[in-house]
């Protein structure tokens, strides 16, 4: 009797083993400059994304999830360490002389990670530095515009046999935009990418009198047709999607694997792109952890790309009950002391983000009702710092430069959908706004954003809303001081 339930006691325990041993892997999917505006499992019924909306039917979609920065290299940083860029050094573009870098002595993602046993590859678009921040084990190749050959490039690592599970960081370029022409309209650029030649992808065009044009776009034909090429680019992206979770259900770990598809920011647009309008800011986030039972949830939470680096240690089982990374992670990252310029005095191991993991299950979450924004430049000359709290009623903007006229990124200021509007004068429409007040803001924006999701009705000067102003303000200045914000001593001085 007494062996009977030794037995039963020990292959109990072996059970419990084997689940606990499973290799926790992780994919995370990062496209460039895609909007919640073009999914379909978002409410846009013209765009096809198949791949996207099983995703979302097969785990959590978040209705509200923010970039804190709709800028390339910032955001990536900020999704990469759990920081704002205002803390992690990546005010900006990283590329040629832009310049910007994160601080030597910041940890990312994927040392956490492989400090924890895992093995890392990323693949795609990277455009973070210095390397020896972002580590990854592997750099595998691929065309970044091509999400079928990423994936298929991808197969070899996800079916590598090892006793370690695998993180890998997929990230396209598309629908970021390009420097071709449109078939049949010359005048307009080929914004997104689409003159490629990409084998194994079906092209899928769009007639631009079908396409959905959001509320802080122009409705115009220049608007319209690069709607139309933006679209046909995110379905290019849909297709790599399909292939690469084909290869994860091939290779047997679809269902121990944490998969996340966001986007860096909105689309790549005057009134989304290096603003911090919710057309920037906004993007979607898919999230399946196979580990749960109830799925196609639809969560209310508010959540921001701070929160990814926790949510994924805290899956892979990285993280203490504070939130912090354990000890026993911390003592294999060798980091430099802040000894000189490179370094800032900020603690590894910790961060301004929280995981959601728990909360993945849940319609609505306690405590999940407001995100931060930073954003200081795009490229080198672009400079103008921004800092935003937003709820789930009000929207303060901090335009911390406002006397200087708002900058363009070189892409969007020969963006045709802007240039035609511009060429009207300053009066002409914009979205929710004008040419003129689009370029020449106020210091202060406040937005009622359910009443008025576009933004287009500055309540900062209204004395009904004077409380609410004061209130918001004052959170404000909480979120720099508790992220060791170096702007923060604009409020006393300028």
């Amino acid at each position: 009797m007494k062996r009977s339930i030794w037995l039963a006691a020990a292959m109990c325990l072996m059970m419990g083993l084997g689940a606990t041993a499973a290799k926790k892997n992780v994919v995370l999917i990062v496209t460039d400059d895609q909007g919640v505006d073009s999914l379909g499992c978002y409410g846009n019924p013209v765009i096809k994304t198949p791949n996207m909306d099983a995703l979302a039917a097969d785990g959590t979609r978040f209705q509200w999830a923010f970039a804190t920065t709709a800028s390339c290299s910032a955001s990536r940083s900020v999704i990469l360490t759990g920081l704002h860029n205002h803390a992690n050094g990546q005010y900006g573009h990283t590329h040629h002389y832009h310049k910007f870098s994160t601080y030597d002595n910041i940890v990312s993602l994927p040392v956490y990670l492989a400090a924890a046993g895992y093995r890392t590859a990323r693949i795609g678009k990277y455009h973070v530095a210095p390397e020896e921040v972002y580590h990854f084990d592997v750099a595998l190749k691929g065309n970044s515009r091509h999400p079928v050959q990423m994936a298929d490039n991808s197969k070899d690592f996800i079916n590598e046999a090892s006793d370690k599970p695998f993180f890998l960081y997929f990230c396209t370029s598309d629908p970021h935009r390009g420097n071709g022409v449109v078939k049949d309209h010359p005048l307009k650029p080929d914004s997104f990418g689409n003159n490629g030649n990409y084998p194994g992808i079906k092209t899928v065009e769009y007639d631009e009198k079908d396409v959905i044009v959001p509320g802080f776009l122009p409705d115009t034909p220049e608007c319209r047709a690069e709607l139309a090429q933006y679209y046909q680019s995110v379905s290019r992206i849909d297709q790599g999607l399909g292939r690469l979770i084909g290869y994860l259900k091939e290779a047997g770990v679809y269902d121990d694997t944490l998969i996340i598809y966001i986007s860096d920011h909105g689309i790549a647009m005057p009134g989304a792109k290096t603003t911090v309008y919710d057309g920037g800011l906004r993007a979607p986030c898919l999230v399946r952890n196979p580990y749960l039972d109830k799925r196609g949830v639809v969560s209310e939470a508010m959540v921001s790309w701070v929160d990814l680096t926790p949510t994924i240690l805290d899956f892979a089982g990285a993280l203490d009950e504070d939130g912090s990374v354990k000890s026993e992670i911390m003592k294999q990252i060798d980091k430099p002391r802040v000894t000189n310029q490179n370094t800032r005095d900020t603690k590894p191991g910790r961060f301004h983000g929280r995981s959601f993991l728990s909360i993945l299950d849940k319609t609505q979450a306690m405590g999940w009702d407001h995100i931060n924004a930073s954003h200081t430049f795009h490229e080198i000359q672009m400079y103008y710092p921004m800092r935003v709290v937003r709820d789930q009623k009000f929207k303060l903007i901090w335009n911390i430069a406002h006397e200087l006229p708002y900058p363009f990124a070189s892409d969007l200021w020969r963006a045709a959908t802007w240039q035609a509007q511009y060429a009207k004068g300053m009066d002409a429409p914009y979205g929710k706004t004008t040419v003129g007040r689009y370029i020449h803001r106020p210091e202060f924006e406040l937005f009622d954003i359910q009443k008025d999701p576009y933004e287009g009705n500055n309540l900062s000067g209204d004395a009904d809303y004077t409380s609410v102003l004061e209130n918001m303000k004052a959170q404000l200045k909480a979120f720099q001081k508790r992220t060791d914000d170096p702007w923060t001593m604009k409020w006393n001085y300028e």
